[in-house]
């Protein structure tokens, strides 16, 4: 049984659609729980989540903490962390059912292929190159999801609280051996992209990255990204 995680802070122009999506893996019996880590939203975020029949918690500001209280408080085998604007697949709860039947999947880390809600040539672009980079590096970022036995969670240490590149900081700690790719989508909004252009806003998140893994701490990457 799966406990789905996701941290939000003014959501619910998403929550909806990411909530909905969800829904078949409670009716297969496969997700036990959906918890919200809420950071202080003014828009409707707790009113939709609660409607839609979500646990919610108050957590403090920063993906990272937020995910990382999800955790403490989740009852499922495993864990599935969430972005709160990224919709998974209608075939998702079959092949996370198939993926977590072998005893090594405790040991082990899944994501889900990248898409954006977006069919522009740019945008199939930047999808591509995210394939290719999880192909040569084993380096997904959150918005493809994470699912993981919470015992592994428990082991590799969790998500740190950090202001900035958790995701990045906790996929390494898994290590390149232990991730797999399910082969089930998630569809992520373009929306940042759009507003930043596509080429400027990956070229940006390279940077940071490569700034990352030379030893540039996320504090320090956290204000130039802002």
């Amino acid at each position: 049984m799966i406990s789905v995680i996701i941290p939000t802070l003014n959501a619910e122009k998403y929550l909806p659609a990411v909530l909905t999506a969800l829904v078949p893996g409670v009716v297969g019996e496969i997700v036990k729980e959906v918890i919200i880590v809420d950071a202080g939203s003014t828009d409707s975020t707790l009113q939709i989540a609660e409607a839609m029949g979500a646990q919610v918690i108050a957590g403090p500001k920063g993906r990272g903490a937020q995910m990382a209280a999800g955790a403490a408080q989740a009852r499922g085998t495993f864990l599935l962390f969430l972005h709160a604007d990224t919709v998974l697949s209608a075939d998702w709860p079959n092949v996370a059912s198939r993926a977590l039947e072998p005893p090594e999947s405790c040991k082990q880390a899944f994501v889900f292929k990248f898409r954006f809600d977006d069919d522009s040539h740019a945008a199939r672009r930047v999808a591509f190159w995210v394939g290719v980079r999880f192909a040569l590096m084993r380096l997904p970022y959150g918005d493809q999801g994470l699912l993981l036995a919470k015992s592994f969670y428990d082991q590799m240490g969790g998500f740190r609280p950090l202001p900035f590149l958790e995701d990045v900081d906790f996929v390494r700690r898994i290590g390149r051996k232990r991730l797999f790719l399910l082969d089930a989508t998630a569809v992520t909004s373009a929306d940042k992209y759009r507003r930043d252009g596509y080429a400027k806003r990956s070229w940006r998140n390279l940077m940071i990255v490569i700034l990352y893994y030379c030893g540039v701490s996320p504090e320090r990457l956290a204000k130039y990204y802002s």
